[in-house]
């Protein structure tokens, strides 16, 4: 019967789902463009961090490959960051749901947030630490000889345990997506209305809140990201413990914060390209979701 309770309470699941697939699908849109612009400084970062050579030392290696080799390994991040956009903005709106609906004023609706990026993060470690590690097989130019295609190292590393083969890293890998994606999420609403508050306009301040946000979580989680390059680089050789490998990580830098940070300017200026693009597009996209939602309401 029309305008009936039941009617009624199955158009706003309805409305609540398509809410929810609003998020995956703008999630990975935002990422796959911030992607493409960023890939080539993501590459340049990584050479330093394997390499631990200089910028212009990094950039002239690309620049001697060519063109043609420098969305060499493209692929994999392209993948990975596109899913990984949709599973992380999408799951993380997705659990923020439930727990607003679940924590009953047990937890402090301002942490839910970050508690929600937590458990995206859990998950985007579980998911994506496959490809990862693909990636950074591919991007190490030493691997060049002994597998030198995406199917290669696909069949180098299935003939390992998952351990050491595509689950490569995977613990270091999930203490910083968790950690990384919740201090996105809690901080990046906050940072966004107190920009906005200074009478910028929606899109720059989601950028500027973006931009701020992970140039704060690159910092503090740059020495995870450059062990984790360091254990997945390699496929052959002896296979080393974490903590084993981060010995020989200090030891290579000299025993100097300077030098295990070395790229960590580059690191900075693709965080903010990367996630300000992401951040900006990704809350215009929801913006406008909302507001039609509203209208049919």
């Amino acid at each position: 019967m029309a305008g009936s309770p039941d009617r009624t309470q199955d158009e706003g699941g309805l409305r609540d789902q398509m809410v929810r697939f609003h998020s995956y699908l703008h999630g990975g849109t935002s990422s796959l463009i911030s992607t493409l612009i960023v890939f080539p400084v993501y590459k340049t970062v990584f050479r330093q961090q394997i390499h631990n050579t200089s910028v212009h030392r990094a950039v002239g290696q690309l620049l001697k490959e060519g063109a043609a080799k420098l969305y060499r390994g493209v692929a994999p991040p392209l993948l990975m960051r596109t899913l990984n956009g949709t599973l992380l903005f999408g799951l993380q709106d997705t659990l923020l749901h439930q727990l607003s609906l679940s924590s009953q004023q047990v937890i402090f609706s301002s942490a839910l947030p970050a508690l929600a990026g937590f458990g995206a993060g859990l998950v985007e470690a579980v998911v994506f630490t496959p490809f990862e590690r693909v990636q950074n097989v591919l991007q190490n130019g030493q691997n060049d000889r002994h597998v030198p295609t995406l199917k290669s190292v696909l069949d180098r590393l299935k003939a390992k345990r998952l351990a050491l083969g595509y689950y490569r890293a995977f613990l270091p890998i999930t203490v910083r997506n968790a950690l990384g994606s919740s201090l996105y999420f809690g901080l990046k609403g906050p940072l966004c209305a107190a920009v906005e508050a200074q009478g910028l306009s929606p899109g720059v301040s989601s950028f500027i809140s973006g931009t701020l946000t992970s140039m704060a979580i690159s910092l503090t989680l740059y020495p995870l990201s450059v062990l984790v390059a360091n254990m997945q680089a390699q496929v052959g050789g002896e296979v080393k413990g974490i903590m084993a490998c981060w010995r020989m990580l200090w030891e290579s830098r000299q025993q100097s914060v300077a030098l295990l940070y070395r790229g960590g300017s580059l690191v900075i200026l693709r965080s903010c390209i990367t996630w300000g693009i992401a951040t900006a597009i990704y809350n215009r996209h929801q913006k406008r979701s909302d507001l039609r939602n509203a209208n049919k309401q």
